[in-house]
């Protein structure tokens, strides 16, 4: 499987949102497969790795985030689910998976519906190791300040935001990735 080549049948123009897309994918992509490289024991899917960080976000341009020209009409939680269901469509399942599972630090379904997210009633936990590699390798990088990494403490930060739960799992995360 190409990841570019799917990137550019949905985002066929050269503009600036093909371009945050590619930096923030790449850079994500890098740093999980530099985690992949120092945790050896994990025996991640390297092939994988990079083709689920290079696709994670691939259903941003469904959504309406006028700040990086994402002018889809749904909000903008709603990109990892509507990404999952373009792999899905794509034949990619597993990276659906990723798609779905990778907004905040994993969305659970009590968490879903306490909040009243706009997106389906289920579990978007990331389960496999790839899929935890992908959330926590995300969580530094922002799709605004493209090329900066943030510091361990601003992505904790990020994440706090949106209640504990997250904050757990990234914690454990850093233990076992960092």
């Amino acid at each position: 499987m190409n990841p570019l080549a799917i990137i550019d049948k949905y985002y066929p123009q050269a503009d600036e949102l093909k371009h945050i897309l590619l930096t923030h994918s790449q850079t994500v992509a890098d740093k999980a497969l530099d985690i992949a490289k120092r945790h050896p024991e994990l025996s991640l899917d390297t092939q994988f790795l990079y083709e689920a960080a290079m696709l994670h976000d691939i259903g941003i341009f469904l959504t309406d985030a006028p700040g990086i020209y994402c002018r889809g009409d749904k909000p903008y939680i709603c990109h990892g689910y509507l990404g999952a269901d373009l792999m899905r469509a794509e034949g990619y399942p597993r990276h659906a998976l990723v798609c779905e599972r990778h907004t905040g630090a994993g969305l659970s379904l009590a968490h879903i519906l306490e909040q009243n997210l706009p997106i389906p009633h289920r579990e978007m936990l990331p389960v496999t190791p790839e899929e935890q590699v992908v959330c926590f390798a995300d969580k530094f990088f922002s799709k605004t300040h493209l090329e900066e990494e943030k510091t361990l403490e601003k992505a904790r930060k990020s994440l706090a935001r949106h209640g504990n739960d997250g904050l757990v799992r990234f914690d454990a995360w850093c233990e076992r990735f960092l």
